[in-house]
């Protein structure tokens, strides 16, 4: 019987029944048809529906169109690279067939319909393994399942083992409208997965991001959590804090008193709610925790929507910035006193001003030297042997050797206006007035267990010439002696050797190795 062309059958379909015209899907031999396969292919995969179990509401439409349209067959099929799939088969056991001997490849490359009334009299299928064997073909009618950016995924497709007249143009667009039934289900399905893997990235960004995010009902006191609820609140809350008055429990009493008037004021006020706490975490022990959230209100029911994230380290810096901001103001206090009684002091030993302008810079370079010490350090403490770098950078024919030490400030400083005093008078009068004089320093710490223990300085000037004690006590001396008897705790003796002064100091040993 030859192939039957109804007066009713649309356009569409006239063409599609033409065995000659018929084209094979694109198979990468043509860019753009190229392009467009791998652009079906990949919205294929976007709605994650190949071989997925059967599904009632697909099945529904399957059997609705054999009983309507009188067909033993009926399928949704689903066409990837290298198959077509039925996700829903009405009146056939297969599942899914090779690509090359599906029917549907038709509907895809024609992007329209195909009715085909006498396939043994079609030279595409007479010789199809589906037509020569089971379920033997006899009659085929497809029309698209086109997804949502125009693609066609498959067909909806009548199939009867008898020849048949054609459906007429309103039979054809309502199997059209059962179509676009089947992908409006399919597009549900694709929105619902993308939804689910969109949240389950945002929890998964969640836990990353250190972030917990809640839900509280105001009326039943219920908590609900998603994120990095364990790292901030603890492993159990899924059992233990299912309620705020478990949150709340967790907290120090001034915390949680703290916590309930901002819930109570957010609330009355329909204001965001905004706070700070503490929480003692069952692993971590206590952190902080800053919460924000604001109301979301559906019907007559409230929910206050929030997210919390830890803050313990950013409140351990600014305690810390707090702290060092008050230690920095202590100092500067005793950096200003200091100086004031150098100021004081200085100008009653002058002999002039150009003599106590000196004086003064020379004492005030010790005092920097300090300071530089204390700024490359952590401002509490500085090392022995930054000391003595700075001190040989002014006066370079000074060595020295000895343990490295930390000094508190004070007696950072204290020893900075010793070494200055001791090294301004060798350049003025002692070992250092020639090119041939030097100064040595050595330093040592008695043994663990020593009593008394002590710290012991030496400085040596050698190469002096016709050095001499000193006629009467100066103020560098008084400030000297000052420094390491009354703000170290030590003695220090001084005696003139021919080449130059000898100076012993001996202070506890109170300074730990750095």
């Amino acid at each position: 019987m030859a192939e039957q062309r109804p007066g009713g059958m649309s356009d569409a379909a006239q063409a599609a029944s033409n065995g000659s015209e018929g084209r094979q899907l694109a198979d990468g031999r043509d860019e753009d048809g190229a392009r467009a396969e791998r652009l079906r292919l990949d919205t294929l995969r976007e709605y994650r529906i190949m071989d997925t179990p059967p599904e009632a509401a697909f099945d529904r439409v399957t059997k609705m169109v054999a009983d309507l349209y009188g067909v033993p067959i009926a399928l949704v099929s689903l066409v990837d690279d290298c198959r077509q799939w039925f996700k829903s088969a009405y009146g056939l056991d297969a599942t899914e067939t090779p690509r090359e001997m599906s029917f549907c490849q038709y509907v895809i490359a024609e992007d329209r319909p195909v009715v085909v009334t006498d396939v043994l009299g079609d030279p595409r299928f007479r010789d199809n393994p589906l037509v020569t064997g089971d379920p033997y073909i006899r009659f085929y009618a497809g029309v698209p399942l086109r997804a949502y950016n125009g693609a066609i995924l498959g067909s909806l497709c009548l199939i009867d083992r008898a020849e048949r007249a054609a459906p007429d143009q309103s039979e054809l667009a309502r199997l059209e409208d059962f179509a676009g039934i089947v992908m409006a289900e399919a597009d549900l399905r694709r929105v619902v997965a993308e939804r689910d893997e969109a949240q389950r990235m945002l929890e998964r960004a969640l836990d990353f991001s250190g972030i917990a995010t809640w839900q509280l009902d105001p009326n039943t006191g219920g908590m609900h959590w998603h994120g990095a609820v364990a790292e901030l609140f603890g492993a159990d809350y899924e059992t233990a804090l299912v309620t705020a008055d478990e949150v709340l429990g967790r907290m120090p009493a001034d915390d949680r008193e703290r916590v309930i008037a901002a819930l109570e004021e957010s609330r009355n006020g329909g204001n965001p709610y905004s706070v700070e706490h503490r929480i003692q975490h069952p692993e971590r022990g206590v952190r902080w925790i800053a919460s924000r959230g604001d109301w979301d209100v559906r019907l007559d029911e409230a929910r206050l929507t929030g997210v919390s994230v830890d803050i313990t380290e950013q409140k351990s810096r600014q305690e810390n910035a707090n702290l060092l901001m008050r230690e920095l103001h202590h100092r500067m206090r005793n950096l200003f006193a200091t100086v004031s009684a150098i100021i004081s002091l200085t100008r009653h030993a002058a002999q002039g001003v150009d003599d106590y302008v000196e004086r003064i810079n020379s004492r005030l370079d010790a005092l920097n030297r300090a300071q530089n010490v204390l700024l490359g350090a952590n401002f509490m403490t500085g090392s022995m042997h930054a000391l003595m770098r700075e001190v040989e950078a002014a006066f370079p024919r000074i060595r020295w050797s000895g343990p490295d030490l930390l000094l508190p400030e004070n007696a950072l400083v204290a020893m900075a206006l010793t070494f200055n005093e001791l090294a301004t008078n060798a350049v003025k009068h002692g070992a250092l007035t020639n090119e041939g004089g030097s100064v040595d320093v050595r330093w040592t710490q008695d043994p663990e267990g020593s009593e008394p223990r002590l710290f012991r300085l030496i400085w040596t000037e050698t190469g002096a010439s016709g050095v001499t004690a000193p006629d009467r006590t100066s103020f560098g001396t008084m400030l000297m002696e000052r420094s390491v008897r009354n703000n170290l705790g030590g003695t220090i003796d001084r005696h003139w050797e021919p080449g130059g002064l000898v100076c012993e100091i001996a202070m506890p040993a109170r300074w730990r190795e750095a």
